[in-house]
């Protein structure tokens, strides 16, 4: 009996320590997928889905010969596909607009936005941003034959701005500062507000500077006024705050290394 006795306690140790390594085991498998859920979903998918600009040279421009998107953000949208897939090639691009841009990350058709998005307050109630990438300020391009000076030879005149975007409010505190009364109407694109401004149907096109410039040439200037400072920043959805977060340490990572410089130099910014 006190044989059987020691036989059975021997089974009961053996079973527990079975037990222990199984538990054990399970505990690593969790730890290898462990990691904010959002990104473990890109991950599990292979591709990240991007929402970029394809108007606007040396920040995300479809070239309509090749087809090829490329500029900037296109750069910084590659180095958060490495880091979250480790390929800066598996990004998945869609086109989006000042309008689109917000309703695309709503709808999850796109898991980051890396399209001149200006971080606002307001916005800030909808969508994370990370911190600023690119720091600019708003402008105005005209025809050179109209004799244009500043924002203040515009009184009485037709501005072109982009529909949703911040450059109406900016420029209509401006002309409220210089007493001063314009008019806008609103366009899907800025290659709209460019031909409208080529075809004499507004008087001016108002935008962030650094967009300006990918529009101009031989009959437009764009004038020295330079007003309400956009920094730019990479929207999530709110809910995704891993996703928010990886994107935010990648941009500061890049900062520190002055990598991002580079980028910005690269592109003529």
């Amino acid at each position: 009996m006190k044989k059987l006795g020691v036989f059975m306690v021997s089974i009961l140790l053996v079973g527990s320590l079975l037990a222990g390594c199984g538990s054990t085991t399970s505990s690593k498998t969790d730890n290898t997928a462990s990691g904010p859920k959002d990104v473990n979903a890109i991950k599990s998918r292979g591709v990240l889905k991007v929402g970029v600009k394809v108007d606007v040279p040396k920040f995300g421009y479809k070239d309509p010969q090749t087809n090829k998107t490329d500029g900037f953000e296109i750069d910084l949208a590659r180095e958060m596909a490495k880091k979250i897939v480790g390929d800066s090639n598996k990004l998945e691009l869609s086109p989006v607009t000042a309008k689109t841009r917000g309703p695309l990350l709503d709808s999850g058709d796109v898991d980051m936005v890396i399209a001149t998005f200006t971080i606002t307050e307001e916005r800030k109630q909808s969508y994370n941003f990370t911190d600023p990438y690119y720091i600019d300020g708003v402008g105005l391009l005209v025809k050179k034959a109209g004799g244009y000076q500043s924002l203040k030879d515009l009184n009485g005149k037709k501005i072109g701005v982009a529909q949703s975007a911040t450059s109406k409010k900016a420029v209509q505190a401006e002309a409220d500062k210089l007493g001063i009364k314009i008019t806008f109407q609103e366009f899907a694109t800025y290659p709209e507000i460019k031909t409208a401004l080529d075809s004499g149907r507004v008087d001016a096109f108002s935008v962030d500077r650094s967009i300006l410039y990918g529009y101009l040439d031989d009959s437009t200037v764009i004038l020295p006024d330079k007003f309400s400072p956009q920094e730019y920043g990479i929207a999530t959805k709110k809910g995704n705050d891993g996703l928010a977060k990886l994107f935010n340490d990648t941009v500061n990572e890049l900062k520190k290394s002055g990598e991002l410089d580079k980028l910005i130099k690269k592109w003529g910014l």
